[in-house]
């Protein structure tokens, strides 16, 4: 459903494209037609010299639960796994506009990594961010086995992807994961007011900027491909089928 994310340009932040989860009564978890809206989006970000920044928003209380499971269980019972995830994860990797998001709440698997890949990030004291790849018997993402090592260092990395441990937007700030904390209430406003501040910035020197801070893209591009094979891989494998039913099981 189309409907499930949801494109604004608002007047009041001019050259601001927002990308908003809204698919609360799943907690926001993304289908692969979620994937593709938010890809086009992106892609039309790219060529529209009037959208300056893009914005990713969730809901109260919920930024992203994550890939929806029924998808990922689908494939694992013999269904098609689709491109959907995968470009956007490379569309998110080589946008050519500064990203940045709005965190309230949970912020689990792609609802964490993502953000790996976002120029700034306000999160409310009231996020938590996880990723429980291996728990459900699979690999990290979104290239983030490159990029959590080298903002966080091998252990903190480590603790996020392997040990799946929870860490509160404190220690997400601590660790580099988020820019800012402030108050649930005043997140989607601090968001939209420092992604308008860049907007207004001249845009090619922000992008040579961006671009030299970032380094090329073609590593993190290169290590995502690496992580889908073996992702896809492990979710055919006998470890994931159970923890994805177990999982279905437990929420119904």
């Amino acid at each position: 459903m189309t409907d499930h994310i949801l494109i604004e340009t608002p007047e009041d932040a001019p050259g601001v494209q927002i990308i908003r989860f809204n698919r609360p009564d799943k907690k926001n978890a993304i289908t692969r037609a979620m994937y593709a809206r938010m890809t086009e989006a992106l892609q039309a970000a790219n060529e529209t010299a009037s959208i300056r920044v893009n914005v990713f928003l969730g809901t109260e209380g919920c930024f992203s639960a994550g890939n929806d499971l029924a998808d990922f269980l689908a494939f694992a019972m013999g269904g098609s796994m689709g491109n959907e995830v995968f470009d956007f994860l490379g569309a998110l990797a080589s946008s050519q506009k500064p990203v940045v998001s709005g965190v309230d709440g949970l912020a689990i698997g792609i609802g964490t990594t993502m953000h790996l890949h976002c120029d700034l990030t306000i999160a409310s004291d009231r996020s938590v961010f996880r990723t429980p790849f291996v728990d459900l018997g699979l690999v990290p993402e979104a290239g983030s086995s490159l990029l959590a090592p080298r903002l966080m260092g091998n252990q903190r990395a480590f603790a996020l992807l392997a040990a799946g441990e929870t860490f509160t937007a404190a220690e997400a700030k601590d660790c580099g994961l988020i820019w800012k904390m402030t108050a649930p209430e005043a997140v989607e406003k601090e968001t939209l007011a420092l992604a308008a501040k860049l907007a207004a910035k001249p845009p090619e020197a922000l992008k040579i900027t961006r671009d030299l801070i970032r380094g090329p893209v073609e590593e993190i591009l290169a290590r995502i491909d690496e992580e889908a094979r073996l992702f896809a891989a492990r979710l055919k494998s006998a470890e994931a089928r159970a923890a994805f039913e177990a999982f279905l099981s437990r929420s119904k």
